[in-house]
């Protein structure tokens, strides 16, 4: 008899759909331990512009793959998921559920997928030429070049556009070439209807900057973390960075901000609903989600 796979969950969905939370109420449920798929909360000091969940949030259930390097240093997906199949392997020797959790789908794709991701080596004197380019000219070169990269990245984040069109250019697509999966997985989607979605992520960003976004900005600037840099970050730290310089006023900030992070939202749909394993729940269907697991676990 072959050896089972080991079970992990995952929890996927668009941002401010209510992944962490609904992550925590399976892992007290189902004895389980959440690692993080998102590609800005792996940095330290990425706290209230990331979303990530605080202490207090996490309700005592052990949380993976938060505050792992300093925003100055760029994280890779391969980087993501050696750490993830580490933290999976001492989940389950623990006798726990791995629940990977976020919103970053190539992150998680490539775990649950197995996908491998061929060594492609920093090419100096491409990322000269494109670093020059402007966002605009960067997301037009990378549409043109992979569509299916293009709708699952950050487009306002300079340095993974400029390091996916060097791969790209390099092996001729994004690599997607999936070997065995190593687990067994149930794969649960949030469903929002777009209006109310639209709407608690406005919610949501004024919260944020009420909490103290802008001055978690500073503080990063403060401690080393470049102008360059925090725009390369995306979304809220390239627009309240942006305020900061002056380059936009406060109301211009906001603006851009519920635009940019409500397409950003449409795309990580786009990217989800290709996947046909996903079981798509609405979040008021608790009842249904724990009894979905419980049968997967069985």
């Amino acid at each position: 008899m072959p050896k089972a796979k080991p079970k992990i969950i995952s929890i996927v969905g668009p941002t401010a759909s209510g992944k962490s939370d609904l992550a925590v109420m399976l892992a007290k449920q189902f004895k389980g331990e959440v690692i993080s798929a998102d590609s800005r909360q792996v940095y330290t000091g990425l706290n209230i512009g990331s979303g990530k969940i605080t202490k207090k949030e996490m309700m005592g259930i052990p949380h993976h793959l938060l505050d792992v390097v300093s925003p100055k240093k760029v994280f890779t997906v391969a980087n993501f998921k050696k750490l993830a199949n580490e933290k999976i392997n001492e989940i389950v020797d623990h006798g726990h559920i791995p629940i990977l959790c976020g919103g970053t789908g190539f992150y998680i794709d490539t775990v649950t997928k197995n996908i491998l991701l061929p060594e492609v080596p920093p090419n100096q004197a491409l990322r000269k030429k494109l670093e020059v380019l402007s966002l605009e000219k960067l997301q037009k070169m990378l549409m043109k070049l992979d569509q299916k990269r293009f709708i699952s990245i950050d487009l306002n984040n300079k340095v993974r556009l400029i390091r996916a069109i060097e791969i790209t250019k390099a092996l001729g697509s994004v690599p997607k070439i999936k070997s065995k999966p190593l687990y067994d997985v149930l794969t649960i989607g949030i469903l929002w209807n777009p209006e109310s979605l639209r709407k608690r992520i406005n919610l949501r960003l004024q919260k944020r900057i009420k909490i103290g976004m802008i001055n978690e900005v500073k503080k990063l600037k403060k401690s080393g973390v470049s102008w360059k840099r925090l725009e390369s970050l995306g979304l809220e730290y390239r627009y309240v960075a942006q305020f900061l310089q002056k380059k936009i006023s406060k109301i211009e900030m906001i603006e851009k901000l519920q635009f940019e992070i409500w397409h950003y939202a449409k795309r990580q749909m786009t990217w989800f609903q290709k996947d046909m394993g996903i079981k798509w729940m609405r979040p008021t269907e608790k009842t249904k989600i724990k009894k979905e697991v419980k049968e997967f676990l069985k």
